[in-house]
């Protein structure tokens, strides 16, 4: 049994514009295992600057995990706690082994032909024209949630772009989603969510940065749009840890990016914290291939909320490794009937 891993640089055939910045390109990690001819895959995204193990000894740990996991298995999650984005690649690859290397992670959402899950359509920041053009060919392609990142723009315009889709359909008929990834300063959070209110914005996504709980906290209880936090629970590893965030701020809802906050297992742990606090939970990917985008769907199959799920990026990419699934209006669709074409790794 041999197990190794090679960086792969995914090329986005739009750039696509963040507070954080432009994305050109993204590195991740595929991992993967073999074995008298089974292979099994997993992916270990590391987001660059983001990610609470993006460290300079990335790779070294990964090497390690390679040389330990023939014989640790599954015990060598348990090492893994502070790495995340590697807990998420180990955790999926295993269950690609368990399951017989088919990149079937979840067989019990497979067996009736394949699924479907609802999502949003994603829009990048960029100029107003950049903007209005992606808004457009959304809504005429019939997207019903649409999700625009704000916060590196002129507000006056953002503003303009969200009223641009009010006046064309209802709270009823399009739902508005923000993401600010923390762009707004915590003396002017409320002003600035205030005037959205009057767009009947879904929710808005971690307005301030991370670490501010207090501010935080005072946000949620005054504002008009419920709250949802991202980058806040990038981070936070024991249990004792994430109560006493949830009952500092008391979100109404959390955003869930596995490769982000420790995997399934993490995922699953934060929903069962919200859900003890009466909040929901909003899936989403964290601009991974196609191979973790895979496994991040087949766990949101398991069981979603009635909010669209964050899960349409896997057309970004120009060399994404082609898949079972398919993307429209209606949602993400796994089919059966077609295969993977994994021959773009053949060089690990």
């Amino acid at each position: 049994m041999t197990c190794n891993f090679i960086k792969y640089k995914l090329q986005f055939k739009i750039p696509g514009g963040t507070s954080r910045g432009i994305l050109h390109q993204k590195d991740t990690y595929i991992i993967k295992l073999e074995d008298n001819g089974k292979i099994a895959y997993g992916e270990c995204n590391r987001f660059k600057n983001l990610s609470f193990d993006d460290r300079e000894i990335y790779e070294d740990k990964l090497s390690d995990v390679c040389k330990k996991i023939s014989e640790r298995r599954e015990n060598i999650l348990d090492e893994l706690e502070e790495w995340p984005s590697i807990y998420f690649g180990v955790e999926t690859l295993l269950k690609d082994w368990e399951n017989g290397c088919q990149q079937i992670i979840f067989p019990e959402v497979i067996q009736n032909g394949g699924f479907s899950i609802p999502i949003n359509a994603l829009i990048w920041m960029g100029e107003k024209d950049f903007m209005l053009k992606q808004i457009t060919q959304k809504l005429e392609e019939g997207y019903t949630s649409i999700k625009l990142k704000i916060g590196a723009i002129d507000f006056q315009t953002e503003l303009a772009l969200i009223q641009y889709i009010r006046k064309q359909f209802n709270e009823q008929e399009v739902e508005i989603r923000l993401d600010a990834n923390g762009a707004f300063q915590a003396n002017e959070a409320l002003d600035k969510l205030n005037q959205l209110a009057d767009f009947q914005i879904s929710y808005i996504e971690q307005p301030i940065r991370a670490g501010q709980w207090q501010e935080m906290a005072d946000i949620v209880e005054k504002s008009p749009i419920k709250i949802a936090l991202d980058e806040e629970l990038i981070g936070i590893i024991s249990q004792k840890e994430k109560e006493k965030m949830m009952q500092t701020i008391s979100p109404q809802l959390l955003i869930l990016k596995p490769a982000l906050i420790g995997g399934f297992q993490g995922s699953t742990t934060w929903k069962n914290l919200i859900e003890q606090y009466l909040g929901s939970w909003v899936i989403t990917s964290a601009l991974e291939s196609n191979i973790g985008l895979n496994a991040i769907a087949q766990y949101t199959a398991l069981g979603y909320t009635d909010y669209a799920q964050g899960l349409g990026t896997g057309q970004l990419y120009t060399n994404n490794f082609p898949s079972p699934y398919s993307v429209d209006a209606k949602g993400i669709h796994y089919h059966t009937s077609k295969k993977w074409d994994l021959s773009l790794l053949t060089k690990i």
